[in-house]
């Protein structure tokens, strides 16, 4: 007996308990929603859609930290819609970027709310995904059989870093110009074709209209990308369900999606739009550079070229390194280091609330990354230079030897029978 059956019996059962056929006027009610509820679940879309959204099996005790990723999924739908209008009056030419941009501020209808929106909606997507990502760390979410799941989002995110750089340089001020003639020179490190590669990714010699052009035509397509990569990230984490606090497995205290954590995660949301809003009406250019209000001069470098703060831990990886390759290297290892994660982690608990000594090297984590971006925005000075190389150091300690050794470990004190009395 299938679903539709089984459900259109259970009403059937509760009607005549209550005597409601009887009664003509709830006789025809009832026979029209029976049967829609029947047509409904035979629909392929609309089932589809019931069996990922509605009635997908949630464990029951999974708290508001779950709700980074449904926060994460409405951000980029807004930077997509804000970005589509943005898009109607931008004008990407070196000699027309700038001054279409302060058109947009000022001619445009309402055209400081949209840009403002986006602006800084790039840096809400990046606290919602780097709590996402600090969230399925602390909770195991990269273990078995979530590898894939995972891996997943780790691209996800560094699609997300290649479209916030490019868009950073469309309003083409002087952090945007030289911020991408810093990173994109860092291509010329690259042994033999480095410096063929960076005149390819020019379009020239220099950064100049061709650069401008391509940038925007990625940072418009690459959105779409992240939406793509998104849905199959959602379906990897439906084939083998959500995880949970306790990092058990809850096939059977499970309960459906809707109502009770739809509601959940739509008051997570509200909660971080408060949040959102008070940047974008209160504090709309304190997560920006000052200098990008000035426009791009090829003929005056800024004192202090930093990027967006949601790169700076990344920045200062890169500059903690003296060789130029070894730096490159470096940021680029940081971010393969996270798909190392679900292969090297060799703990049989995924939880680190039942992991005492975990824990105390995950908060390291967490300070030492924030360390990392306070270390990213200060010039390059010796004290800088030296905290940051001991905080790379740690970072790549953590993910290559800490994760793996914590796990032997574990097992270990784990397999050790307790005394008989």
């Amino acid at each position: 007996m299938n679903y539709c059956s089984i459900k259109k019996e259970n009403i059937l059962k509760t009607f005549s308990k209550k005597n409601l056929f009887k009664n003509s006027k709830y006789s025809n009610f009832s026979a029209f929603f029976l049967n829609k509820t029947v047509r409904w679940n035979n629909n392929y879309l609309i089932s589809f859609l019931d069996n990922h959204i509605i009635h997908y099996p949630t464990p029951v005790n999974i708290t508001y930290a779950w709700s980074f990723g449904a926060s994460a999924g409405i951000c980029l739908i807004i930077q997509i819609v804000s970005g589509i209008f943005l898009a109607m009056h931008y004008t990407p030419h070196i000699d027309l970027a700038f001054a279409s941009v302060e058109h947009i501020m000022r001619d445009v209808n309402n055209g400081w709310f949209i840009r403002y929106i986006h602006a800084n909606g790039a840096s809400m997507f990046f606290i919602v995904v780097y709590c996402h990502i600090f969230r399925g760390l602390y909770y195991g979410s990269y273990a078995h059989p979530r590898q894939l799941l995972w891996c997943s989002g780790v691209f996800i995110f560094i699609l997300m870093m290649g479209t916030a750089f490019m868009g950073y340089v469309l309003p083409w001020g002087q952090m945007s110009f030289w911020g991408a003639t810093v990173i994109t020179s860092l291509v010329t490190a690259v042994p033999v074709v480095g410096q063929s590669l960076v005149d390819w990714l020019w379009g020239g010699f220099t950064v100049n209209n061709a650069t401008l052009n391509r940038f925007f035509s990625l940072h418009f397509f690459l959105p779409f990308a992240i939406a793509g990569l998104s849905i199959i990230h959602l379906a990897l984490l439906h084939k083998n369900g959500s995880n949970n606090p306790l990092g058990i497995n809850t096939n059977i205290d499970k309960i459906s999606f809707y109502p009770y954590f739809f509601v959940k995660d739509l008051f997570a949301f509200f909660c971080f739009l408060i949040f959102f809003c008070v940047f974008v009406f209160y504090y709309p250019n304190v997560l920006g550079h000052p200098d990008n209000y000035i426009p791009a001069d090829a003929m005056q470098t800024p004192a202090h070229i930093v990027p967006e703060w949601y790169f700076l831990p990344y920045y200062a990886i890169l500059r903690s390194i003296p060789d130029k390759l070894g730096g490159v290297a470096a940021m680029g290892g940081a971010l393969i280091v996270l798909l190392l994660i679900p292969f090297t982690s060799t703990s049989e608990i995924r939880s680190t609330t039942f992991r005492p000594i975990f824990k105390i090297f995950y908060w390291l984590l967490l300070a030492d990354f924030l360390l990392l971006g306070w270390i990213g925005q200060k010039p390059v000075k010796d004290i800088f230079v030296i905290v940051g190389q001991f905080a790379t150091g740690f970072y790549f300690l953590f993910f290559i030897i800490i994760i793996p050794v914590l796990g032997i470990i574990e097992t270990h004190l784990i397999s050790i029978k307790s005394p008989k009395h």
